[in-house]
């Protein structure tokens, strides 16, 4: 919540420069010679400029972007996929948000606060399927939610060890705050601050956010400078896509992206794509700016020709077939064995907390299991937030393709402990199959002895 006297960043989204953009690349989306141009220049994995990431979304064939995206991908981030989970701990919120079932005008949900007995239940349940990486969600309150619960609360998760488990990082999704608010945050060793804008396009900004502090618009689209000037360089950015013309939130997703690299020296470690889905009290009747599944992989896939060293999150949300097929593409990161609601990892209770609706509803050991299956490294690995690789050291590394050397081996220690310690007999079968071909390799062979040589806890 914004303080009394505090002042505010500079950053705001330029409306005119988004719609010169978005106008430059109608006029050229059939500019072939342009277009063949600016895919060359994407192959030398130096990134794009939110207008030429623009143009190609306009124009580019989706076969020849999907195949550049693809190889970006497999260059910088290999067949890793990092695997992490949601924890709600409250759904107590003062926003009026029209888009979200936790509004405070919606009066059929139910409304839940995590006592810190129960945070150390669910934590306890999701180290049991395997997790090691979460993210906590919280509404907007200043009485339910304060700054001091969460603050206990993230010590509560850190603290709770059960048999093997432990949650090794923990990313915030919290409403904007202030900078000494974001240094707080940062001193109890969080991951990734992640804030979505929602949409970028001020009006229908506004418009979704009748009441409440969410609806400062200024206060919340320059909540990111206000991390950075609290220390915590790894941010994440979203946009929800479906409220707004999805051309508009991706112009303007970019341009806040560059905004951070230019005056921070650094961009933002995630960008998080969600579509907006059926949840209580949520008419999507109302929402006339969807994007069908098509338009979605052609998001994503120039999200990472644009800005090949961000991670790209999806999340359950989407269905097996939609993150099968953006996984080849451009996706990092996904959700495993996820719930929405407030508790609903260990509760009997049979009340509906749900955010919103999942599309994939598999076990943590099912995806595991697709992805092996697939392909790819399941990764579990925290190690770059507890060496201290975030911000500008994380991404020089990752520019540079040395980030790979710590990934790769890492992501098969991670895995290999998956295994032994949660894994179905079938999925385990199939990953120490899948790690018995990637440590043929003498180098990832190296590594793995580097590293078993050290603490192993302490460097995966």
């Amino acid at each position: 919540m914004r303080l009394q006297g505090e002042i505010m960043p500079e950053y705001r989204v330029n409306h005119d420069e988004v719609m010169q953009t978005l106008a430059w690349a109608d006029e050229n989306k059939n500019n072939q010679r342009l277009i063949h141009d600016l895919m060359h220049k994407a192959a030398e994995r130096k990134g794009l400029s939110y207008r030429e990431a623009s143009l190609l979304l306009a124009g580019a064939g989706s076969d020849e972007l999907f195949g550049l995206a693809g190889e970006i991908k497999q260059e910088f981030y290999g067949n890793r996929v990092v695997l992490f989970a949601p924890l709600y701990l409250s759904n107590y919120c003062v926003n009026g948000c029209v888009y979200c079932p936790y509004n405070h005008g919606n009066v059929n949900m139910p409304r839940r606060k995590l006592t810190q007995d129960e945070i150390r239940r669910e934590v306890i349940a999701l180290q049991e399927m395997g997790h090691k990486r979460i993210a906590i969600e919280a509404g907007e309150h200043p009485e339910h939610n304060p700054l001091e619960y969460i603050l206990e609360s993230i010590k509560t998760i850190y603290d709770t060890c059960h048999k093997n488990g432990a949650i090794r990082r923990i990313n915030v999704n919290i409403a904007a705050t202030c900078a000494d608010d974001y240094r707080r945050l940062k001193d109890a060793g969080i991951g990734t601050y992640l804030l979505f804008q929602e949409t970028y396009h001020e009006p229908t900004y506004r418009a979704l956010h009748p009441s409440g502090p969410k609806g400062d618009y200024d206060y919340h689209v320059s909540a990111m400078d206000r991390a950075m000037q609290g220390g915590i360089d790894d941010v994440g950015l979203g946009v929800l896509f479906g409220l707004a013309d999805y051309m508009y939130e991706f112009t303007a997703l970019l341009l806040h992206a560059e905004h951070l690299e230019q005056k921070y020296g650094v961009g933002p470690h995630t960008v998080s794509v969600p579509r907006i889905r059926p949840a209580d009290n949520v008419n999507l009747d109302n929402f006339t700016h969807g994007i069908d599944d098509e338009t979605f992989a052609r998001i994503v896939a120039c999200l990472r020709i644009s800005t090949p060293y961000t991670g790209i999150i999806v999340s359950t949300r989407e269905s097996e077939a939609s993150r099968r097929k953006i996984l080849d593409i451009g996706v990092s990161q996904i959700s495993g064995g996820s719930r929405t609601g407030v508790g609903d990892y260990c509760s009997s209770d049979n009340r509906d907390t749900r955010q919103f609706r999942i599309d994939d509803d598999r076990s943590l050991d099912d995806i595991v299991r697709w992805l092996l299956q697939s392909g790819y490294i399941p990764s579990f690995c925290t190690a770059c937030y507890r060496e201290g690789r975030t911000g500008d050291r994380f991404m020089k590394l990752c520019k540079s393709g040395e980030i790979r050397n710590v990934c790769h081996p890492n992501s098969l220690l991670t895995l290999q402990e998956y295994l032994l310690d949660y894994a179905s007999p079938e999925t385990r079968r199939v990953g120490e199959a899948l790690i018995a071909g990637e440590t043929k390799s003498e180098a990832v062979q190296k590594r793995l002895n580097d590293i078993m040589k050290g603490d192993r806890d302490f460097r995966i």
